[in-house]
């Protein structure tokens, strides 16, 4: 009996000590429920954030000074003018650097011409190589300043579709040109060794290494030879504004100039604004473009001359309505038995003329195709087409000639009749030409929108392939499923590097800046 107490007493001694234990360990335990308090450590301060450093804010104003190759000039518009002239021989680069615009003094060479023939450089010729950076603007102050690229030379003029090289007035430069502004610098002119049918000088043949001419606008600068794919350069993303001078009466120079321009030549994506003469005019050679925008010619948008043999695609020419002749003149009248004959051949198009009497002329010279495009004459008498002259003259290079009368194949006429009735190459002889072929004739209604975009009546007008339409020329054209320069109202692959195009569009009368 003692012994058992003995043992009760002990078990409950350690059971009191147990509990005495537990209650003293804090938070090394964690209690039953009713017997303490859960104990949780506080979180560690959060570190100090770092200081945000105060940003440097970019330079304004024009630049310190100019790149080598250049001379400072004096500050426009908050811009470092820095000043190119006389003739630039080996390489030259204009970059696009912060504050720094650049101006044209004169008439400025790339190279001293090589003459035709590229297998025997003329005596003192010397090639010159321009580089131009995306986003550079370059402006000239009068009609004498003009950028000429020669024979044998080449120039790389380069933007891209948020950074286009902008060739402007100094007018404009300054802020003082309005929407009829004309004719306030030169132009460019590219000259090459391409075939050309009219030659200076007695016993050359036309087409040959031995023909060539002198451009007009220009004393001492001659273009053509007899090398089909010569290469001047590649021009992209490029807008020329307010150019063309008149030198004298029937002498001037255009917004861009190719003379005897060969197929190696890259130039597409380009914009000439308001010109005093033509927009873009081809004499002769080969040269080949995509996707090109004329706007506010005062003489004749596209101008086609001495065997121009050239592949064009996606074009649009808007004219404005104080000024302008013609959207398309081609050929000479007399030139029909020269060879090589002139034969442009542009597909997906759209040309908005406000002129009469009519809008597109093609004289007996040229063999000219037309397939995918809308050709609209906001006059209330005006007409869409007048063929000149003899189209069905034999060419000695055929079969590489398009020879004979105009190809015309699914072009809108939204005009107030189709063509001119005329003794020498009258309606009745027209009518076939341009009859049939998934061609529209007057009268139609266009549905266009923001002026050239196409609405449901264009869109649902039938295509031409334009590979089969214009054999012989490879790959080249794209094997378009629609009528006119673009697919649809989305079809915008001219807004960001034109100016004064669509709607949103920056106006080409404000001044432009480098765009870095």
């Amino acid at each position: 009996m003692i012994r058992s107490s003995n043992i009760r007493l002990r078990t409950l001694l350690m059971i009191g000590s147990a509990l005495t234990l537990a209650a003293c360990d804090g938070a090394k335990n964690i209690a039953s429920p009713g017997e303490g308090a859960i104990v949780v450590p506080p979180p560690a301060p959060a570190p100090a954030p770092a200081p945000t450093p105060t940003p440097t804010p970019t330079p304004t104003g024009p630049a310190d000074s100019c790149p080598t190759g250049t001379t400072n000039v004096g500050v426009i518009n908050n811009l470092r003018n820095c000043q190119i002239s006389g003739t630039i021989t080996g390489g030259l680069t204009l970059a696009n650097i912060r504050g720094v615009v650049y101006s044209l003094s004169g008439r400025v060479n790339v190279g001293i011409d090589l003459g035709a023939d590229p297998n025997a450089p003329a005596a003192g010729g010397a090639q010159g190589i321009l580089t131009i950076d995306p986003g550079v603007v370059v402006f000239g102050s009068s009609g004498a300043d003009a950028l000429v690229v020669n024979r044998g030379s080449q120039i790389f003029a380069e933007g891209t579709a948020t950074r286009p090289i902008v060739f402007t007035s100094r007018s404009n430069m300054e802020g003082n040109v309005n929407d009829s502004s004309i004719g306030q610098w030169g132009g460019i002119v590219l000259l090459g060794r391409a075939p050309i049918h009219t030659c200076v000088g007695a016993g050359a043949t036309p087409g040959t290494v031995n023909c060539q001419s002198a451009v007009e606008g220009l004393t001492g600068a001659f273009y053509g030879g007899g090398s089909p794919a010569d290469n001047s350069g590649r021009l992209a993303y490029i807008q020329v504004r307010y150019p063309g001078f008149e030198v004298s009466p029937g002498n001037e120079l255009n917004g861009i100039t190719f003379g005897g321009v060969g197929s190696g030549t890259t130039a597409n994506f380009i914009q000439v604004h308001n010109s005093s003469d033509d927009g873009i005019e081809w004499f002769g050679g080969r040269v080949n473009h995509k996707r090109i925008v004329v706007t506010g010619a005062d003489d004749d948008s596209i101008d086609t001359d001495l065997g121009y043999k050239g592949l064009i695609q996606y074009a649009l020419v808007v004219q404005r309505t104080t000024g302008g002749d013609r959207v398309i003149e081609a050929e000479t009248s007399g030139n029909e038995t020269r060879n090589p004959r002139s034969n442009p051949r542009i597909a997906n198009f759209t040309f908005i003329g406000n002129r009469s009497p009519d809008s597109l002329l093609l004289r007996g010279g040229t063999d000219f195709g037309l397939v995918n495009g809308i050709i609209r004459n906001t006059t209330a008498t005006g007409l869409c087409l007048d063929i000149d002259g003899a189209q069905t003259v034999a060419a000695a290079d055929a079969p590489t000639d398009e020879a004979g009368a105009p190809i015309v194949r699914s072009v809108i006429f939204g005009c107030s009749g189709a063509a001119r009735d005329e003794s020498d190459v009258p309606l009745s002889l027209i009518t076939p030409i341009i009859t049939g072929n998934n061609n529209l004739l007057p009268p139609v209604t266009l549905t266009l929108t923001d002026i050239f975009l196409p609405g449901s009546f264009e869109t649902g007008a039938v295509a031409t392939n334009p590979r089969t339409a214009f054999s012989g020329t490879g790959t080249f054209f794209d094997e378009t499923t629609f009528v006119g320069a673009f697919r649809n109202a989305a079809d915008t692959w001219y807004a960001g590097w034109t100016c004064g195009v669509g709607t949103g569009a920056t106006a080409c009368t404000v001044a432009p800046a480098p765009i870095q």
